[in-house]
This record gives structure tokens, sequence and C-alpha cells, in this order.
């Protein structure tokens, strides 16, 4: 794949040393990490290996990704080796893609508790459907989901949402049987929408009874018990955002889609237009508007642009991908295994998996050139030049 012409990692490197400087004592730890491996990605300064064509003898170099889970270079392989894992899992059936969203009051009190908020966000958003599905009067079956952490709006505004895929159906109660939805049709959205209410106010009022919640600023006065719950007051009777889109064509259909959604970062390179010392501008939809006129250009300063992409980090070891109920990682393989018997289908074949032995020296990606396989014929590490140099022009960036 080519090269974007300008990359976040452009951006933090020419301009994040000027961003740190004048953002002194107001940058976490994680987040200076986060810059800093990005800016390193595939450079020199991580190392690399050089391939060759085991046909036409074209070689090149390529220096390792950083891996980190916020660099928009890094995605994309990323998303494609968990999909292998996963397409084991997929059933034969209708799926749902539904999206729960937080007031931007709640999103307030995220911005400065991301872990305890988006925690209790995965909670709520899986209880509630699980709740509802189980009602012998909507499903009345136990239900498997997999459950995916957003937290920007396209503008890199701080909006957060989690994206639920969810098979049309579950096990009966005793788990003898499949029970379907009707074809289309999961659960009512407005019910979903009243239950999540519910549970997440309850869990966040749990939250600020054990002092897990903490204030700053304007909301600092939310600290008191009393004030917090006239706070929430109004939020038990709005109406909260939660949506079902149509579901997808089929298993394949999920598969791509996912793809797409679970390693995304909060803004990919391909989106980006210009950047200079003083602003950057970028491709962004504005989802309020329903035709083409969605689609527009932001230029924001540069110091708020590389504020609001920094403010997407997640904490340390949390994990903005889950799975619940049947396919929870403890019973996942099992409770397939038991509902492809019981819809009659077939395991996914097996057969093209790739050897143990090719996956080291083998890449995927085939010659430039004339296609044909390339191998790795030298390893090196950080700091070390590669004894055998490909020709400038065969260089991968």
């Amino acid at each position: 794949m080519a090269r974007a012409t300008l990359e976040i990692a452009d951006i933090f490197r020419t301009y994040g040393p000027a961003w740190r400087r004048a953002n002194a004592g107001h940058v976490s730890l994680i987040q200076l990490k986060v810059m800093a491996a990005i800016e390193a990605c595939r450079t020199e300064a991580l190392g690399g290996h050089v391939a060759a064509c085991t046909k036409c003898g074209h070689n090149h170099i390529a220096y390792n990704s950083c891996k980190n889970r916020h660099c928009p270079k890094c995605q994309g392989p990323a998303a494609r080796d968990w999909m292998a894992a996963r397409a084991e899992d997929l059933l034969p059936v209708e799926y749902f893609h539904v999206v729960f969203t937080l007031p931007a009051e709640i999103a307030q009190i995220a911005y400065w508790n991301k872990k305890a908020v988006y925690d209790l966000l995965f909670r709520a958003s899986a209880e509630t459907l699980t709740t509802i599905a189980a009602d012998p009067k909507r499903l009345g079956a136990r239900i498997g989901m997999t459950s995916v952490l957003h937290t920007w709006g396209s503008a890199l505004t701080h909006h957060p949402h989690v994206h639920i895929i969810v098979p049309g159906g579950g096990l009966s109660p005793g788990g003898t049987r499949w029970i379907g939805c009707r074809p289309g049709f999961f659960v009512p959205v407005r019910v979903l929408s009243r239950l999540f209410r519910r549970l997440f106010l309850e869990g966040l009022m749990a939250l600020h009874r054990s002092g897990d919640l903490a204030f700053f600023g304007d909301l600092a006065g939310l600290a008191q018990a009393d004030t917090f719950a006239a706070w929430l007051a109004p939020l038990r009777k709005s109406e909260w955002v939660v949506y079902a889109k149509p579901p997808f064509g089929g298993p394949e259909a999920v598969l791509a889609y996912l793809s797409r959604y679970t390693h995304r970062v909060a803004i990919s390179n391909s989106r980006l237009i210009s950047a200079n010392a003083e602003a950057v501008t970028f491709r962004w939809k504005d989802y309020r508007i329903k035709n083409d006129d969605r689609h527009k250009v932001m230029r924001l300063a540069t110091a708020e642009f590389i504020r609001r992409f920094l403010i997407h980090v997640l904490p340390d070891g949390f994990h903005r991908i889950r799975h619940y109920g049947l396919l929870a990682a403890a019973g996942r393989k099992a409770n397939v295994a038991k509902i492809r018997k019981l819809l009659g289908a077939k395991a996914p074949s097996q057969d093209e998996a790739p050897s143990a032995e090719s996956i080291p020296l083998t890449l995927r990606e085939p010659c430039p050139h004339c296609g044909g396989p390339m191998r790795i014929v030298e390893i090196f590490r950080r700091g070390q030049q590669p004894r055998s140099r490909a020709p400038p022009r065969q260089q991968a960036a």
C-alpha cells in the first residue's frame, strides 16, 4: 500500500516538540508514550528487515511497526489478524448492529474518568441487550455480542459510544434450541434506550458513592452527593440515543464491517489534507446532515488538533473490544459449536490457514514488481544498519 502523503507521525515529529514544551505538566505519560511510538513507527529507530523476492530478485528494506493501538499505520495489519481469529466464531444467521451513545453531559464526566465511565458504558449496554433479549415477551433467549468502544466524533471531539454486533437470536433457557429473531428486527430500540439509561445512571451513582469519580473545573461542585443527584435529575427524563442499523447481508458482510471498525483510530492518515505550524486541515463528516453535503473540510489550529487526537488515548491495559454472553471468552468455542450443531451448519474450513513454518520468513505482501513471494533475508535491530542495502528507489517507506 502506498504511503499517505501526510501522516499523523509527520505532524507529531514536526510540531510535537513545541506542543509538548507548551503543555509541559498537562500531558499524561501514556499520551507522551503514544506520541513517541507514532513518531518512531516504521523508521530506523525501531529496526526492521530486508525482504527479497524469490522470483525476480527485487529487495527492499521494511522498518518495524510500533504496534501501538492508537497508531493509524498499525491498525490495518492488527485488524486483519484479529478478524482471521474471529472468522471461526461467525454463525450463519442475521447479524445486527446496535449503537449506545452517552449524552454530552455524561461525556464531560467521562473525559476526566475514562476507565471508570467507559467500563460502565460497556457493562450497562451489554446488560441492557442481555436483559431485554432474555425477556420471554421479546426474544426469550441467551444471546452473545461483540462490543467496540469509540470515543470520537468525526471532528475528533469527545463522543463516547459503543458499537455492538449481535447475532439475531440466541439459545433457549435450557440450551436445547436456537431461537431466532424476526427477520430484519431484533428488539425495540425505545425499550433498549430506557433500560440503558436506568442501568447507566444507577452505575454512575454507585461510582460516585464509592469515590471513584473525580471532578474538575466547572464540574468540581458535583463531588457533593446532593449536587450530583440534582445534576443527574434531568438526565433521568431525557431521551438517550440508542439506535439499530439495518441488519447485515450475511456473516461475510459482518466480517468485512468489523475489520473496519474494531481497530479504527480517532482519525486515519487518509483524511489529512495539509498541515503547517498554524493549522491542520482534514476531511470530516457532519452526521447531522443526511445527504452528500455531510462531507466537509475542517481547519484546526495545530495545537488543538494534537490535543484532540490525544484525548482519545485510552488508559493502559484498557480493553476496547469485549465479548459478552455466548461469545464471552470462557465458553465461546463450546457455545459456537453447539449453536452450529443446532442450526445444522458446518464449521469454517481451515484448509487455507498458512503453515507454522511459512509465517516467520514468508511475507503476506507479494513482490511489488512481479507478484512473487517475498522472504525475509535479514533482520536488524533498532540502532543497527542492515548489511544488505537495497537501492534507494526500492526502499520501503
